[in-house]
């Protein structure tokens, strides 16, 4: 289960965009050519709408996204926030200048180098993309959760098509963590998320949460141990269709509010009840927070991309059932609202099979 945005906070962002379409768009109903890219949220527009959390499956054409910056092996550590930028819609692309940004909410920078995520009544939660995709790979985020029914920690993979791979930490269950899977978006009829349990307060102490993503194999681990994996195998069906996660994905970070009025009650429950703004520690702080100390990339496919590889792209067949993915020199960087670069004429190489900062010192409980 992904990051959840409220309905005002979405139409907020969306308002802060540089153009905006009314249109709705999903798979089978495509952006017209005058506000070219689906985003994230499932509108057309242009500019912002063509960078990270683009469909190109549900764009205009399956070039109209902005290539997607390709995955380079990295150890992200928090000691400042020069590499984070607060206002994901000023990101235009260029990820060798930022790590991180801020999608929604808050983030305060400790002086133990901490990133800390803040939760408010009002701010409907914090969520961090990472400006780089990962296809394929193992992914590491050392964190420290909440402890509060309603609030719920995440770290996951989200692709532009949503294909999604998650650990989350729901409410007040603090020996405990959560593994998931989504292919593009797709809701299973019955969960097939997993719970695994025996942790030391996850509240109180630093773990390594790791995501091995590999072509054929998912794993799952807790501080180097496995605690899960899937077979590509074992979600192939009679049909011959794959509802594994395959394509390129940015890493997430958030902590969000289940438990509120707005959501279904299944979600609140899951999440440990309604969240309880009179509790001592929200009184004390102001606020609900996580930790993350680190997260580290190691991506699949760094020893076979060329040197100067720039960006992954959706080849001209990919289609919903067989997503075909190629890593290119493209440039990744919009340079303008509307700035849409064609396919035809890059230089392709491989084919693969597919908020405000705080200042330092803020009040934690």
């Amino acid at each position: 289960m992904s990051f959840k945005l409220s309905i005002p906070l979405v139409l907020s962002l969306l308002a802060s965009f540089s153009a905006v379409s009314a249109q709705q768009c999903n798979a089978t109903s495509l952006c017209p050519s005058s506000a070219p890219c689906c985003s994230e949220f499932g509108f057309c527009g242009t500019g912002d709408f063509c960078l990270g959390g683009c469909n190109p499956l549900a764009s205009n054409t399956l070039t109209s996204c902005m290539p997607e910056p390709v995955c380079q092996n990295a150890n992200l550590t928090f000691s400042d926030t020069s590499r984070i930028l607060s206002n994901a819609t000023y990101f235009d692309g260029n990820a060798t200048k930022y790590d991180w940004v801020v999608n929604s909410g808050t983030i305060i920078n400790s002086t133990s180098g901490e990133l800390a995520m803040i939760l408010t009544e009002d701010n409907g939660g914090t969520r961090l993309s990472s400006t780089r995709y990962v296809h394929y790979g193992q992914i590491t985020a050392r964190l420290k959760t909440g402890r509060w029914g309603g609030v719920v920690t995440a770290f996951i993979t989200m692709s532009d098509i949503k294909d999604e791979i998650d650990w989350e930490f729901p409410g007040d269950q603090t020996t405990e963590g959560q593994s998931n899977f989504f292919w593009q978006g797709v809701v299973p009829q019955k969960t097939v998320g997993e719970t695994h349990g025996n942790l030391s307060d996850t509240f109180s102490n630093y773990h390594d949460y790791t995501i091995d993503w590999q072509q054929d194999t998912l794993t799952w681990l807790i501080d180097g141990q496995t605690v899960r994996t899937l077979k590509r195998s074992d979600v192939t069906g009679d049909d011959g269709v794959s509802r594994y996660p395959s394509t390129p994905s940015r890493v997430q970070l958030s902590i969000w509010p289940a438990g509120i009025n707005s959501s279904g009650q299944g979600t609140i429950d899951w999440a440990g009840g309604l969240i309880n703004w009179d509790d001592p520690d929200y009184k004390a702080a102001g606020h609900f927070y996580a930790l993350v100390e680190s997260v580290s990339v190691t991506c699949a496919d760094s020893k076979s991309n060329p040197s100067d590889a720039q960006s992954y792209v959706y080849g001209k067949n990919a289609s919903a059932f067989s997503p075909q993915v190629t890593v290119t020199n493209e440039t990744t960087v919009n340079n303008g609202a509307g700035s849409l670069r064609a396919l035809a004429g890059a230089n392709v190489w491989t084919a693969i099979g597919a908020s405000a900062v705080m200042a330092l010192g803020a009040l934690l409980v």
